[in-house]
């Protein structure tokens, strides 16, 4: 299946991922002049009400980096929606996408046909995220145009499956537009991806080190320095499994080996976005950090993303050794 116009006009086959707390226009911004899809959670805009504005300076900035480079055109962006019911601000920020036609929202913690009819109206796109097979057969059947499949090693709230198995699970019955998330922090890994089966790599964690990224110098460098041996798999912080720095946690006087675990049926999106504890305490991050070497402007990661992808290519294209 081809992919929709707004998912071709790519320098890399790459999303950045939504980053809580994060992810804002200064960022989403740089992302997308750098050639691939920037996002941001409608929720990292508080008061609600800057929802309106972030997307009004973020469509003129990018307006005016097209009129001046009309070779080279910004990427578009979008925006996540937590479709979850805890999230008390969906109705509204829904509101505020559909009047800006934000053209891709990614959405994640439920699939909501009304959610999708609302994009659709305008002509916009919806990806879902999902975890399993399951939610994938849901997020499709209730509207959603296509999937973003986060995988063991993802950032934030993660599945547990490799993402080959997921992957290609969801290949045997969807072939519309398809992105992996877990752990992927390279061009070798995006090319990887391909590979696979997906259209393209979904990324984070690479992008909390940049020098957009609205986190704390200390969360930044805890990605520069930390591996995969350092990320903890836990719900206790919002009621779901996710993934954080080991460090974050001790810090804030937990036992990263001993953590209890939550009732799901406790989650609350509404708290943790008013309290934010969760992430900007205890720092979300996936497996992939050990790519990551320093911090540095967003385009110049995307260069480097860019670079590899072009290394990793060429050399599927040289001599072959096996010809079993």
């Amino acid at each position: 299946m081809t992919l929709p116009h707004v998912l071709q006009r790519l320098r890399l086959p790459v999303i950045a991922a939504p980053l809580f707390i994060i992810s804002h226009p200064p960022l989403v911004a740089a992302q997308c002049k750098a050639g691939i899809v920037g996002s941001f959670p409608a929720l990292n805009a508080r008061p609600a009400a800057q929802l309106d504005e972030w997307l009004h300076a973020l469509k003129e900035e990018l307006a005016a980096h097209d009129a001046a480079h009309p070779q080279q055109p910004a990427a578009p962006f979008a925006v996540n929606q937590i479709v979850h019911r805890s999230n008390k601000r969906l109705e509204e920020d829904l509101a505020v996408c559909v009047k800006h036609k934000v053209p891709i929202v990614i959405t994640s913690l439920g699939a909501v046909p009304e959610v999708n009819e609302a994009v659709h109206s305008y002509g916009g796109i919806v990806l879902h995220d999902v975890i399993s097979n399951r939610f994938a057969h849901s997020a499709i059947r209730k509207g959603a145009d296509g999937l973003v499949a986060v995988a063991a090693g993802a950032g934030g709230h993660a599945g547990t499956l490799s993402p080959f198995a997921l992957v290609s699970e969801i290949r045997q019955w969807f072939d519309g537009p398809l992105y992996l998330s877990g752990a992927i922090a390279t061009g070798a890994g995006i090319l990887a991806a391909q590979a696979a089966g997906a259209d393209g790599a979904y990324i984070g964690s690479a992008f909390i080190a940049t020098r957009e990224a609205r986190a704390s110098d200390g969360y930044k460098q805890g990605i520069v320095e930390g591996t995969a041996a350092d990320i903890v798999y836990s719900n206790l912080f919002t009621g779901i499994h996710g993934n954080y720095l080991r460090g974050s946690i001790a810090a804030a006087g937990l036992d990263p080996d001993s953590l209890p675990e939550s009732d799901p049926a406790k989650m609350d999106f509404a708290k943790a976005s008013e309290g934010a504890k969760a992430w900007k305490d205890i720092w979300g991050s996936g497996q992939g950090i050990g790519a990551v070497r320093a911090v540095v402007p967003a385009a110049e990661l995307v260069e480097r993303l860019a670079a590899e992808y072009r290394e990793a290519c060429a050399r599927l294209l040289g001599p072959q050794p096996f010809t079993g």
